[in-house]
């Protein structure tokens, strides 16, 4: 894999052009390919697996590794674990920035037993969404997904509003960053304007609007929506046993809430 010790022109360049393209065709990604999907061949409170209809990219999933001690991203692991959330999150919303802290805290704190989904749905108001939804797709296509997403969400109020040159020299600075200067850049640019990833976000958005999710972050567990944030009570019913709160869920009380729920039964 080549290293990368600077921002090279042709890097620059090859960049630049794709968050072009990708402002131009931002649209086609929130309504575009999706429509060709028929969305009853899926099971959305599932782990979707790579195939034709999302790019061959499959879903992304938070779990805790017992080996090297940390959150990761392994679609697999997560179906062994006993519950997952299903997340829909938009890199540029303040509330799914503020929240991911908890959510991989969670995880961290379940040791195995709960797993965190991650879907992109983009809020249409937000000018970079669809750029850094897909500068994460394609830093997981050299098995960076988990790192760069916290990296956007934790550098958030650097990014969310720069036009595209700017946009394009921070993005691959994160990349270069949490790669450790190991990644391939140029894949990288490459891969952020491509058609597979593109697709894999519009398949997201698809399932999105199916389960009409209505703000972000939005949170499911087994069907059920857990409201976070603006409601005052709520419950949810995971493995027979009823979860219920009386005040907003945010901050660390949303993090209990996922460590509680994880040691419920596991559903058959």
């Amino acid at each position: 894999m080549k290293k990368f010790t600077g921002f090279s022109t042709v890097g620059i360049i090859v960049g630049i052009l794709a968050v072009a393209f990708i402002g131009i065709a931002g649209f086609l990604v929130i309504d575009g390919n999706s429509r060709a999907t028929n969305y009853n061949n899926y099971d959305f409170f599932s782990v979707i697996s790579p195939d034709e209809h999302n790019g061959n990219i499959g879903d992304h999933a938070k779990v805790y590794d017992s080996e090297s001690k940390k959150v990761v991203d392994d679609p697999e692991k997560a179906k062994d674990t006993n519950i997952i959330i299903y997340e829909y999150a938009d890199f540029q919303c303040p509330g799914c920035a503020s929240i991911n802290p908890r959510v991989n805290q969670a995880v961290e704190e379940s040791k195995g037993k709960l797993a965190v989904v991650y879907r992109s749905y983009l809020l249409s108001y937000h000018q970079n969404a669809t750029a850094a939804a897909s500068a994460a797709e394609a830093a997981g296509r050299q098995g960076y997904w988990k790192p760069y997403a916290d990296k956007l969400f934790s550098e958030q109020t650097e990014w969310e509003y720069t036009g595209s040159s700017e946009r394009t020299a921070l993005f691959n600075k994160y990349f270069n960053e949490v790669t450790d200067g190991k990644g391939d850049l140029e894949r990288f640019n490459s891969d952020l304007a491509s058609s597979e990833v593109s697709q894999k976000i519009s398949f997201d958005m698809g399932i999105g609007k199916r389960i009409d999710i209505q703000a972000t972050p939005a949170f499911y567990v087994e069907g059920q929506l857990i409201e976070w944030g603006s409601k005052t009570g709520g419950s949810v019913t995971v493995g027979g046993e009823t979860f219920t709160w009386d005040e907003a869920l945010s901050g660390d009380k949303f993090k209990d809430l996922l460590v509680n729920l994880s040691s419920a039964t596991k559903a058959q």
